[in-house]
């Protein structure tokens, strides 16, 4: 696979350049070039299959040309102890549960296949540092999956009071090679920092930074995998592509998604879910995109104003607002709408989710009573099932869960373990140039 910036689609990069550059040269992100044609192999991937075979085989399809197949097939070894779980809601509703890694988030397919890829890179190679901008899942995910890695430093940019307790335990309790900085704003000036450090001279010059956010593509492409393992789970899927439901913010998740539909994965159409920073489901609507504030709500980890993957979904559409709106139906939910989803499916289903979860099935949804309306079939064997994806174990929001259904969540061990662990933080503010003094002082 080769992969270049919107700006310049001339200029391409291998899969390792591309890993360790992070954000292009001019400011952009990386997209793949030549899409691969991944049909033929999706459709004899079935049931059968376990999430690792699947993995395998589609790591190798897209690396082995660059990584060799034995290595692109161990990456996807190494990465993934664990696996997705796709389970029914209702006759209508699946979730594909992506919190069964680490540190219980869907974040932990990327951070550890990124993590792994670089550490196989880095062997022969010097230190770098890895500069995250999290808003929840992202940090701890990463603190857990580069923790101890060899040749590696990272540093989390974190909104200070913007993430719930135990997410913050999870990103600032790991101390050796990952040091946490608690920002004095928002998410989007903690990602701003990020990307204004990528395009200082000076920085580039004494460090070699790059990043685990989604901005990096290595971040991206497995994330593809568990779209194209839920789309080979056909007993349960029935005869019909499924209309996923992706929660979302930075929208890399969804990104990835559209990317393994692009790739062949047969798809009805993708749901935007957004809590109430939602400009992407109003450009859906309008053909107009805004960036905004973001405002701070229940689903914290989709509290962003200026998602920075919307610039590869408009690449993969082409620039098409029409191409864009006609495979992606954007809905947005309130927080009270968000915990009265949560509490719905508790006393209907037996079934505790996390915040954002709750957002992604609301949508649904709101979906399925608008084609019900308009006299679309939503339910029976031939109709499309909507796979939301659940994003986070609710332990990671106890307080919101209780406060939704009245009942605490089971606590998972390797999320209590930190807990009881101090918090190791540095707080900065909002100018780049605390950033850069930091950094120097530390790696330069």
């Amino acid at each position: 696979m080769r992969f270049a910036s919107r700006a310049h689609p001339e200029r391409t990069v291998s899969f390792r350049d591309a890993l360790f550059t992070g954000l292009a040269p001019d400011g952009g992100l990386y997209h793949p070039v030549d899409p691969p044609d991944l049909g033929p192999i999706i459709a004899r991937l079935g049931d059968a299959h376990s999430f690792a075979e699947v993995a395998e085989e589609i790591s190798s399809a897209l690396l082995a040309t660059e990584l060799g197949e034995a290595k692109a097939r161990g990456l996807a070894r190494a990465a993934f102890p664990f696996a997705p779980v796709l389970t029914k809601l209702d006759d209508r509703i699946l979730l594909l549960e992506l919190f069964h890694g680490p540190t219980c988030a869907f974040k932990d397919f990327g951070a550890q296949f990124l993590a792994a890829a670089m550490e196989g890179f880095l062997q022969s190679a010097g230190r770098i540092q890895i500069l995250v901008a999290t808003s929840g899942d992202t940090g701890s995910a990463v603190a857990q999956a580069f923790h101890g890695r060899k040749n590696i430093d990272v540093i989390i940019l974190y909104p200070s009071g913007r993430v719930s307790e135990l997410q913050e335990k999870q990103l600032t309790t790991m101390g050796g090679n990952v040091h946490a900085l608690e920002v004095a704003g928002s998410f989007d000036d903690c990602q701003r920092l990020v990307k204004e450090a990528f395009q200082d001279g000076a920085l580039r010059r004494s460090l070699r930074l790059t990043s685990a956010n989604s901005i990096n593509i290595g971040r991206l492409l497995p994330q593809c995998l568990y779209y194209i393992f839920a789309g080979t789970r056909r007993a349960a899927i029935g005869a019909s592509a499924p209309l996923i439901c992706v929660p979302s913010g930075n929208f890399g998740n969804l990104t990835a998604g559209v990317l393994a539909w692009r790739w062949g994965l047969p798809v009805a159409g993708f749901i935007a879910a957004t809590n109430v920073n939602d400009v992407v489901p109003v450009y859906l609507e309008s053909g107009r995109f805004t960036p905004r504030p973001s405002a701070q709500t229940l689903s914290n980890a989709m509290d962003v104003g200026n998602p920075s993957n919307f610039e590869r979904l408009v690449e993969i559409f082409k620039g098409s607002w029409e191409g864009m709106a006609g495979r992606i139906e954007g809905r947005s939910v309130t927080d009270t709408r968000t915990l009265e989803t949560m509490k719905r499916m508790y006393d209907e289903h037996g079934q505790m989710m996390d915040p954002h979860t709750a957002v992604g099935v609301a949508a649904a949804l709101d979906h399925l009573e608008s084609a019900a309306a308009s006299g679309a079939p939503v339910a029976g064997p031939e109709s499309p099932r909507v796979i939301v994806l659940s994003t986070a174990h609710p332990a990671k929001f106890s307080d919101i869960v209780q406060k939704a259904t009245g009942k605490l969540p089971e606590m998972p061990e390797r999320l209590a373990r930190c807990l009881s662990l101090p918090k190791q933080s540095v707080p900065i503010g909002t100018r780049l140039s605390e950033l850069s003094e930091y950094l120097m002082e530390m790696f330069g």
